[in-house]
């Protein structure tokens, strides 16, 4: 058999389309080994700093050795070792020791696995939130400037995906806005709730730390502190197993969840108002609908956001089974199940937010479009209108409403059974009875009466609420974002 070259060997094996096919490089970067076992060197280079700083024998001469060897990863030694050690820590403890042997000795000292793996864990979902939440942002800045453009745009809105009462594109807007504003809220919140694991040992009492200190609990107590400090965490756990409690990954799951389900709601909206062709996502030049039929303008990217929120608000589940069977202190049945779960849920919510942003950036409106369909039901929702306007040209209720209730029944079955245009308003005005009103059906079927104060709520929401929520991210607004496939 012919050998391989890397880029022929690499399209023989699967690789997750996540990475292959749609997340953002940052984010890819986030998850990979290059950033786990970088900071797995950083962790132990901070562990021997603050060992060093409360009176252990370790040396300016180990400190600079390790510090210039923190990228200097031989992934081949270290796959090496773990394969003749299986123990994927004590492989790169080993692989760091060989390019740093005047520090061999004092690398992962008093540590256990889960003081790199677990924090690095940690640090890895805090650096996740901080690249989704600037995305998020961008998306809800896009959407409000949308809401505002289309603030007064008066369209049909729907409920039981039935026609009902007008509102206006930029208020329905305003409702996927308040949800990704929520959204907002918990990232934020979930990421400010992440502490540290710190160093507590094999059990997560600091036995091998206090012992190393002589008995000294505050010293131990300060090494924590210390190693927390470097790590740019402002507070570590008090109280952890072997690991941190994996009720953590849930809530941090959760959030992202919910946003899947967010993006779920907005995208089928989208999909279902291009097939109204009231509004469209982006249409690039020369994209192909379908192969076979030509015409046809596909909502793929909302589609996309659909399918892979589906995806996203599945994860929860794993993170909730794992926390109900860790036993006692820990049980290693979380990890495996950590590796996939994790990294998937962050790159899922990467790639979703990057292609919401891209629809948002380029809705297209059709507002012939939709007047036309206004065309079609506002004459029955204008009956009452008509009927207080009788009664104040002096007619009689009563007599006013069976009129009314016959012509749109007779109108009803043109639509209905002869697939014509709704002519109630031209019965309306074929009527004598009703003359005394000829004059003034313009105004009575005005859209713009029919909308209540939705354009005064976009406006008030987007100032009191939206806006200032943007404000922490406006230096990472940038510029439009193209997407690769």
């Amino acid at each position: 058999m012919a050998t391989l070259g890397a880029e022929e060997d690499a399209l023989g094996r699967y690789r997750s389309p996540l990475v292959s096919r749609y997340a953002s490089a940052e984010m890819a970067f986030n998850f990979s080994e290059r950033k786990k076992f970088g900071t797995w060197r950083r962790l132990w280079l901070y562990l021997a700093q603050a060992e060093k700083s409360l009176g252990l024998p370790i040396t300016d001469e180990q400190i600079q050795e390790m510090e210039a060897n923190l990228d200097n990863i031989d992934f081949k030694m270290a796959a090496e070792e773990e394969k003749k050690l299986r123990h994927d820590v004590m492989a790169h403890v080993h692989t760091f020791a060989h390019c740093c042997p005047k520090a061999a000795a004092i690398i992962h000292l008093g540590a256990t696995s889960c003081y790199v793996g677990d924090n690095t864990d940690l640090i890895v979902l805090r650096d996740g939130f901080n690249l989704l939440l600037p995305k998020l942002a961008r998306v809800i800045s896009r959407l409000a400037d949308f809401a505002e453009k289309y603030a007064d745009l008066a369209t049909l809105g729907f409920t039981h995906y039935q026609p009902a009462q007008l509102t206006t594109v930029g208020k329905r807007c305003c409702l996927w806005i308040q949800d990704l504003c929520m959204d907002l809220q918990k990232l934020e919140r979930a990421r400010d709730d992440l502490r540290f694991r710190g160093v507590k040992g094999t059990t997560g009492t600091q036995a091998s730390f206090l012992q190393l200190f002589e008995g000294d609990h505050s010293k131990v107590e300060e090494l924590d502190r210390l190693v927390t400090a470097k790590a740019g965490f402002k507070r570590a756990y008090i109280v952890t197993g072997q690991t941190y409690s994996r009720k953590v990954d849930i809530e941090v799951l959760s959030v992202l969840a919910s946003l899947g389900a967010s993006i779920h709601k907005i995208c089928t909206d989208i999909r279902l108002l291009a097939n109204l062709k009231e509004i469209e996502e982006p249409f690039e030049k020369d994209q192909i609908g379908s192969s076979a039929m030509p015409y046809k303008r596909n909502p793929m990217r909302s589609e996309r956001c659909c399918s892979l929120a589906r995806h996203l608000m599945t994860l929860v589940l794993d993170p909730l089974q794992t926390a109900s069977v860790q036993w006692f202190e820990r049980t290693l049945d979380d990890s495996a199940n950590r590796r996939v779960c994790l990294a998937e849920a962050f790159l899922t919510a990467d790639i979703i937010l990057s292609t919401l942003q891209n629809i948002s950036e380029g809705l297209v409106v059709y507002p012939k479009v939709i007047e036309r369909r206004i065309r079609q039901e506002l004459p029955f929702m204008a009956t009452e209108n008509i009927i207080m306007a009788m009664v104040k040209a002096g007619g009689n209720r009563q007599d006013c409403h069976e009129k009314v209730r016959v012509l749109s029944q007779q109108a009803a079955a043109v639509v209905k059974q002869e697939g014509g245009d709704n002519d109630l308003i031209a019965r309306v005005r074929a009527d004598p009875y009703f003359s005394p009103i000829h004059g003034h059906l313009e105004s009575l079927l005005d859209p713009s009466s029919f909308t209540g104060r939705a354009p005064q709520q976009v406006a008030k929401f987007l100032k009191e609420e939206v806006r200032p929520a943007l404000v922490p991210y406006q230096s990472k607004m940038g510029g439009k974002i193209e997407l690769a496939l």
